[in-house]
């Protein structure tokens, strides 16, 4: 189909978009080498120190078992040299893709259960993105609360982010299983953090049903939400999505690795573009799903056959969808639009 770039040319405009990155969680963004090195350094976290069993060790049943093997790399972080290190990858890394801004996902309740110092958690993150910001990627912050621990969680990660309040905390987020954890317990934690500016971003719709994704816009006053996968089951919540533009932190390689869906093919992702949803990609926890930023463009535009006039737009949306501020949005976008659209006659 002419204007739908495929093989190189595909690969090569999808790296020089300007792009940004919603959803990616600090401990997930971990790299093969720092966990390796992380855990050799702390063997008795039970993490494998052999780089194949470590490889077989990311290799998910389900999502549960995800989740285990997700807190276990946590426990590993233990002081600020540690969380500079996650950041100062993580910034390499979407450094490396050209990607211009990111909103990280920081879980300080699972820290500090860890032992990790607040202030340590602080400065770490603090010397993280000024690292960042060398290399020309612009980092902010969303806390959640890992919502398998409960209403004390919540608490406790409400207090920390509006005492400590660091530089660039932008939202305010709810992860972990979704299953017996309703959204609407957290309701009093999320219109506190509401209340002091913080935007509102929970998961929903990753693992249950889209009576999840309608509890997070209810009760959560969700801006944005984080997977939302299920809600192509329900063409009236397909339809609120679009008509008041809520943005979805769609991360295709994430449901397939963690067994929510088949494969890309299967992914419900074309559904909610042809009903006019706000789509953004993201990786989730890219290296533990053996996922980039530029590979999740690739690999929806090869898919679903998209033009790269299709995925300068998703490009555009995580931008629109982001909490930068407007005179930066426009930046982006103009740089966006100024993209030199691939050669149909170049596309193999």
């Amino acid at each position: 189909m002419p204007g739908i770039p495929t093989g190189q040319a595909l690969r090569a405009f999808a790296h020089a978009l300007p792009k940004v990155e919603l959803h990616v969680h600090l401990v997930g963004s971990a790299s093969l080498p720092t966990v390796l090195d992380l855990a050799r350094r702390r063997p008795a976290a039970g993490v494998p120190t052999d780089e194949r069993e470590l490889a077989e060790f990311f290799t998910f049943r389900d999502f549960a078992h995800f989740l285990t093997v997700y807190l276990a790399v946590t426990s590993l972080v233990r002081d600020r040299h540690d969380i500079h290190a996650l950041v100062a990858g993580l910034a390499a890394d979407l450094a490396a893709q050209n990607c211009r801004y990111a909103e990280v996902t920081v879980t300080p309740y699972n820290h500090l259960l860890d032992g990790v110092p607040g202030d340590d958690l602080l400065s770490g993150l603090a010397s993280g993105r000024a690292r960042a910001a060398e290399l020309g990627v612009d980092l902010a912050w969303c806390f959640d609360i890992p919502g398998e621990k409960g209403t004390k969680a919540g608490q406790e990660t409400l207090v920390f982010a509006l005492r400590e309040r660091p530089e660039g905390l932008v939202s305010f987020g709810l992860g972990g299983p979704e299953l017996g954890v309703g959204r609407a317990r957290f309701e009093p934690f999320f219109t506190r953090a509401r209340e002091a500016g913080l935007h509102s971003v929970p998961h929903a719709g990753e693992t249950t049903g889209p009576a999840t994704i309608w509890s997070a816009l209810h009760d959560l006053g969700a801006e944005r939400v984080g997977h939302g996968t299920s809600c192509a089951a329900d063409p009236a919540l397909l339809e609120h999505l679009a008509a008041h533009r809520i943005p979805l932190e769609v991360c295709p390689t994430s449901n397939v690795r963690t067994g929510q869906v088949a494969s890309i093919a299967a992914h419900p992702v074309r559904r909610m573009l042809d009903h006019g949803v706000v789509v953004t990609l993201n990786t989730d926890d890219p290296p533990m799903f053996g996922a980039t930023l530029t590979g999740e463009y690739v690999a929806v535009a090869e898919t679903l056959g998209l033009t790269a006039a299709e995925l300068a737009r998703l490009a555009e949306n995580a931008v629109d969808a982001s909490f930068l501020g407007e005179e930066r949005k426009a930046g982006l976008r103009s740089e966006i639009g100024e993209m030199t659209l691939p050669d149909p006659g170049n596309f193999a």
